[in-house]
């Protein structure tokens, strides 16, 4: 704010722009500040109410122009440290990594309790332990819509450190289970742990983000998802299922005693209406240098329009702004989930194994895992500077012409083995390719969108409803994928997934809008029909 005012207030009247007092170019230069910041709604809102109107009628455009020409050029003075933040959204998305071992276990610990049948002390048929991966995905699928409640009474930070609690008794259960039925048990309270985490998350990290890193500290959850399933992928290489799940049940631990110290959500403590801890969370997320009262006037205006305007939850999903944002988030995460993923996986050891790789199963799982890692890295890179659009429709395009290959060898291996010995390497390089561009779009991309689209009083169940489907599909997906096998045969199962994917493309094109760089405020407005907020108008009041 100081160099511009400070120059024109310093006593020397004949250097004054004429038409421009030093007070107008100070609120005209905070006005901009403030929204190249935090989405422009306050910049567009005092660049329209000119402080002198009589002064602003003999402005010369051209001193007008020098003018706006010095706010954008000292628009950057106000910077803040965004170093706390990814510091912020790495913790957070600590819990995401637990929550991928415990999606990851299931692959290595099938060995010793199915295949071996002596970790547990009792038999594990395979129909048994289908149902004891399927369980997570129950368990998950029923906790989406009551963490949305909790979210919005206890706070993020809380309901975060909270489902520590779940996760721990999970892994009990699970390391001294006496029976299948325990296994179970486990599984569905760990599916509990993981499914929450996947709502509070990408919330969190969605409010304590600048719009301009937003995507890049979003897609953490992703990454770390990933990791956490390379991770046990490789500790399961080398342990036995007890010492290997002991090692899970320690990480939510070590994710809680780190998490305690980060801050809670500013939003989340504004709309408690306790701004001195949001004063607090603000400076520790941008620094102690950074000029908070813009971004806390703002989130007291979003707050104050939900006060106004307050409605009950069904009211409030009945708005059209969150019918379309709910349409979105779950055509997303529909076809997400029916690209093809877990069939992918599933047959993931028998591709290798017919590609004469010479590769184990093991060391399969570990290879598929640094793909994911590495690619889920690659769009954290990418995501705030290609758009979250581009990476969907490239992701979904490439994705359907992998599973149409890899449904091409299956269905001519199936017809004729002798004809595919020659044609390993097309389902190899077809999976390959497949999981990269899953982990660069459709893996990250619908966690991301769901914490971005959604207005705040309303966001917590919205996203816990697109959670709840995303984790119902995983599980009919799963447990539907051997009859879709028996009947339409291993070709035709990846050829509708190639198709499901292509009409996912189409849906991508025409309903999914790019929130690359916007505010959460600048989205809902977009999402509304309005024009967006950044779209300025000059001093005179005139269209740009």
């Amino acid at each position: 704010m100081s160099t511009v005012s400070s120059s024109n207030s310093s006593g020397d009247e004949p250097n004054k722009k004429p038409g421009v007092n030093s007070e107008e170019s100070s609120h005209l230069l905070e006005a901009t500040e403030n929204g190249a910041k935090y989405g422009s709604r306050q910049a567009v809102k005092i660049i329209k109410t000119p402080v002198n109107d009589s002064a602003n009628a003999n402005a010369r455009p051209q001193d007008q122009e020098n003018l706006l020409g010095n706010m954008v050029h000292t628009s950057t003075e106000n910077r803040s440290n965004t170093f706390p933040q990814y510091v912020a959204a790495l913790a957070a998305a600590g819990g995401a990594f637990a929550a991928g071992t415990l999606l990851g276990w299931t692959s290595p610990a099938e060995t010793d309790i199915v295949n071996e049948g002596n970790a547990y002390g009792f038999h594990v048929s395979s129909e048994q332990y289908s149902w004891v991966s399927s369980f997570m995905t129950l368990g998950a699928a029923c906790v989406c819509i009551p963490i949305g409640f909790l979210i919005n009474f206890i706070g993020r930070k809380w309901t975060m450190l909270l489902l520590v609690a779940p996760f721990v008794l999970g892994w009990a259960l699970l390391i001294w289970a006496q029976n299948v039925i325990m296994m179970y048990i486990a599984r569905f309270i760990l599916g509990i742990a993981g499914g929450a985490f996947c709502v509070t998350a990408p919330m969190y990290t969605g409010e304590i983000a600048q719009k301009d890193i937003r995507g890049t500290l979003g897609s953490f959850f992703q990454l770390m998802i990933t990791i956490g399933i390379l991770f046990v992928y490789g500790i399961g290489a080398g342990l036995k299922v007890f010492w290997m799940s002991i090692v899970c049940g320690i990480l939510p631990i070590i994710f809680g005693v780190i998490f305690f110290f980060m801050p809670e959500s500013p939003t989340y403590l504004v709309s408690k209406n306790r701004s001195e801890s949001a004063v607090k969370s603000i400076q520790w997320l941008r620094g102690t240098e950074y000029d908070y009262r813009p971004e806390l006037e703002e989130l007291h205006q979003t707050d104050q329009e939900i006060r106004k305007n307050k409605v009950n939850v069904l009211a409030a999903l009945a708005r059209p702004v969150t019918i379309k944002a709910l349409c979105i988030s779950l055509g997303l995460m529909f076809f997400q989930q029916l690209s093809g993923i877990n069939a992918v996986i599933f047959y993931s050891e028998a591709i290798f194994e017919d590609a004469n790789t010479g590769i184990s199963s093991s060391m399969s799982t570990i290879l598929i895992g640094v793909m994911q890692v590495v690619a889920t890295f690659v769009s954290t890179m990418v995501v705030d500077k290609l758009g979250r659009r581009i990476l969907l429709l490239a992701s979904g395009a490439v994705m359907a012409l992998s599973t149409t290959a890899i449904g091409v060898y299956f269905f001519m291996k199936d017809r004729n083995a002798d004809s595919v010995e020659n044609l390993g390497w097309l389902p190899v390089a077809s999976l390959c390719i497949f999981m990269i561009m899953f982990s660069i779009g459709y893996g990250p991309v619908p966690w991301l969108m769901m914490g971005e689209l959604f207005a705040t009083d309303i966001k917590g169940f919205a996203g816990s409803i697109a959670g709840t489907i995303n984790w119902v599909l995983a599980f009919i997906v799963t447990k539907t994928f051997k009859n879709l096998n028996e009947s339409l045969g291993s070709g035709g199962t990846f050829w509708l997934f190639a198709g499901v994917t292509l009409v996912g493309v189409v849906f991508v094109f025409l309903a999914v809008p790019e929130t690359k760089g916007k505010s959460l405020n600048e989205i809902q407005m977009e999402l509304g029909g309005k024009r967006n907020a950044s779209t300025m108008q000059p001093a005179n009041g005139e269209p740009k």
